[in-house]
C-alpha cells in the first residue's frame, strides 16, 4: 500500500505523516505529507540514493511537490537542486542558503524569509525558525496542515532560541537532533578545537540539551518524538533515548523513536502515538 497517497483511512488522511529517509552526518532527508501534498525536508543523500530510499517505501519521486532545504551544508543540500529539476518539485530555501549554494532565487529556487509562513499547496505549509549553526543560516521547520496538525524538524543547532521553543510547545510531532553524549565527546579523540565547535552555541545539541528542551516543551497533545542526527562516534541510540526519557518521565505518554543513518524504518502520524513500521521493498 502507498502510505502517502490513497488507501488511507479517513482519520489518517486528515493527519500529517512524517518519515525520515535517514539522518546523520552522511545525509538527511525527511518526508512530510498531508492529504495529497508531499514535501521533502532536506535532500542530503545522492539523487540515486534518495530515489532508492523513496522507491523502497513505494513513493514515486515525481509525486513530491516541494523540497525544503534548511541550510547549505552538504549533508542537507547535496542533491536538492538536481532532485528539484528531475522531479519537477518546487525548491525552497532562505536567501543566505541560496547564495551559498549558487542558486538563483529568481529562477532556480523560491527564497523565504525567517518566520514567514510558506504555503506548499493544498493543506501543507511551514514556518522556518532561525537557529544558530556554524557558518550557515540554518532554520528549523515547523510544518502545519491547517487542521491542527503540526510537526517540527529541528537539527544542527547549538541551542534552542525562544521562538523555536514557543513553536515546539504547539507541535504534535517533534523530530529533534540529539547529536552527542557530552562525556563521549570530551573523552574522545577529537582535537580540543573541534570539541569546542561541536559543543558551542553554533554546534550541535547534546543529549542533555535535547532532554532539557523536551522537558520544557512537553504537552499533552505531543504524540511522538524522533531523536535524529546522532553522532556515530560520540553517541549511541540507547544513551540518547535514556537521557531524554529520564527528563520527560511520566509527562510523555507517546512514542519516542530513533532515526538512524540507514532509513527509512518507520512513519509517524499526528494524532497517533504508535508509528507504522515500514517494510522496505
Amino acid at each position: 500500500m502507498d502510505l502517502f497517497k490513497g488507501g488511507l483511512g479517513q482519520t489518517r488522511y486528515h493527519s500529517m505523516q512524517i518519515t525520515h529517509l535517514g539522518s546523520g552526518s552522511k545525509g538527511n532527508a525527511t518526508l512530510i505529507s498531508s492529504g495529497e501534498n508531499i514535501a521533502l525536508v532536506d535532500s542530503g543523500f545522492s539523487l540515486k540514493q534518495t530515489e532508492k530510499r523513496l522507491g523502497g517505501i513505494g513513493i514515486e519521486p515525481n509525486s513530491i511537490d516541494a523540497i525544503v532545504v534548511t541550510h547549505h551544508h552538504k549533508d542537507h543540500s547535496n542533491s536538492a537542486l538536481r532532485a528539484s529539476k528531475a522531479w519537477d518539485a518546487e525548491l525552497h530555501c532562505n536567501l543566505g542558503t541560496a547564495k551559498r549554494l549558487g542558486w538563483d532565487p529568481e529562477t532556480g529556487c523560491s527564497a523565504f524569509g525567517n518566520l514567514q509562513r510558506v504555503d506548499l499547496g493544498g493543506s501543507l505549509s511551514f514556518v522556518p525558525i532561525p537557529v544558530p549553526h556554524e557558518d550557515s543560516e540554518n532554520v528549523a521547520i515547523i510544518a502545519s496542515n491547517g487542521k491542527g496538525g503540526r510537526a517540527a524538524i529541528v537539527t544542527d543547532l547549538g541551542e534552542a532560541p525562544a521562538d523555536l521553543l514557543g513553536h515546539l510547545k504547539k507541535c504534535n510531532h517533534i523530530s529533534i537532533e540529539s547529536n552527542y553524549d557530552h562525556t563521549r565527546l570530551m573523552q574522545g579523540p577529537y582535537p580540543d578545537s573541534l570539541k569546542r565547535r561541536i559543543s558551542g552555541r553554533g554546534g550541535h545539541l547534546s543529549n542533555s540539551q535535547t532532554a532539557g528542551i523536551m522537558r520544557r516543551v512537553i504537552h499533552e497533545k505531543l504524540d511522538s518524538i524522533v531523536l535524529c542526527h546522532l553522532s556515530e562516534r560520540n553517541n549511541a541510540p540507547h544513551i540518547a533515548e535514556s537521557e531524554v526519557l529520564m527528563a520527560i518521565e511520566e509527562a510523555f505518554t507517546g512514542d519516542l523513536s530513533i532515526s538512524k543513518q540507514d532509513g527509512p524504518e518507520f512513519t509517524h502520524w499526528t494524532g497517533q502515538s504508535e508509528p507504522t513500521r515500514l517494510a522496505i521493498a
